[in-house]
């Protein structure tokens, strides 16, 4: 394929990844060819895992969470610290490497929240609000708005994005200098007061089995090394949805769902709405003091 002025390989174009209905490996391509004015600004210098499915997503996949040694060398690369050694990892700064990565059966790139030149100092703050199963998505919408406006209480910016699996996420921008203890104690201390006002509809609980039929207040991707779904990533589920930014009032919507939005009709959504996260960073404020949730 030819993105800008990069010829990029694309072995078996017509693999097909997903069944039903059908999407190749091509379409795949396509797909983050289409969406990376958009994507890269959201995860330009940010270290990415990289889920894969070489026989599609009826089969088992993996996380490639180090280079392989045959990626070619105009991929960018950092290396990341870990207990006992490192890891390099793909930074992904042009259309031609988000290309490259679907043509290694990489269907859903998973960012950092922070920043390959200071890697311990989230940039990202992430409520993840994933609902138990028969969890109507109204609820899931109705946690994601009182996340907002506490996070804007507290003097935060908040933006949302319909996962492409089951629930949203609410981001928000930060400015860098705390530390992942910091900004996640912070994260905690929110959730904690929203289960706090609402202990029928939203829960803590880490075990799935624990949780009932209530909403999972996750805040434990704020952590060194861990990852979320990066916007406008492909799921590994069938249709091929998309993880989409959407603007806050969208949430009001009756009509949302957390996978409306697919690799059929990702790229007409940008045409007509535009990045609903453009210039987030623009947005950035200063981890508030946790007296702020009180």
């Amino acid at each position: 394929m030819s993105i800008g002025r990069r010829q990029v390989p694309l072995s078996h174009p017509d693999k097909v990844l997903f069944a039903d209905p059908q999407i190749t490996k091509r379409q795949l391509a396509r797909h983050y060819e289409q969406v990376a004015p958009a994507m890269l600004p959201h995860v330009r210098d940010r270290p990415l895992a990289l889920q894969a499915f070489p026989n599609g997503i009826d089969q088992p996949g993996f996380f490639m969470k180090s280079v392989p040694k045959y990626f070619p060398d105009w991929i960018a690369t950092v290396q990341v610290g870990k207990r006992g050694g490192s890891l390099t990892q793909v930074l992904a700064r042009d259309a031609a490497t988000l290309v490259y990565l679907a043509g290694q059966n990489v269907i859903t790139p998973h960012i950092w929240l922070s920043r390959a030149d200071r890697p311990r100092e989230p940039d990202r703050l992430i409520i993840d609000l994933d609902p138990s199963p028969g969890i109507g998505f109204s609820e899931v919408r109705a946690a994601a708005r009182d996340a907002g406006e506490r996070l804007r209480d507290s003097g935060l910016s908040a933006s949302a994005m319909v996962t492409g699996s089951r629930g949203v996420h609410v981001v928000c921008p930060l400015r860098r200098g705390p530390g992942f203890g910091d900004v996640h104690g912070y994260a905690r201390a929110l959730a904690e007061a929203m289960v706090a006002a609402h202990p029928q509809q939203l829960t803590l609980e880490w075990h799935r089995g624990a949780r009932g039929a209530r909403i999972y207040v996750d805040v434990n991707r704020i952590n060194y090394a861990q990852h979320a779904v990066a916007p406008y990533g492909v799921r590994p589920r069938p249709g091929g949805p998309v993880a989409m930014p959407i603007h806050w009032e969208e949430l009001s919507d009756r009509a949302l769902a957390p996978d409306r939005w697919t690799i059929a009709n990702a790229a007409d959504r940008l045409q007509s709405e535009g990045d609903a996260w453009k210039g987030i960073g623009r947005s950035a404020r200063k981890l508030p003091p946790l007296a702020t949730l009180e």
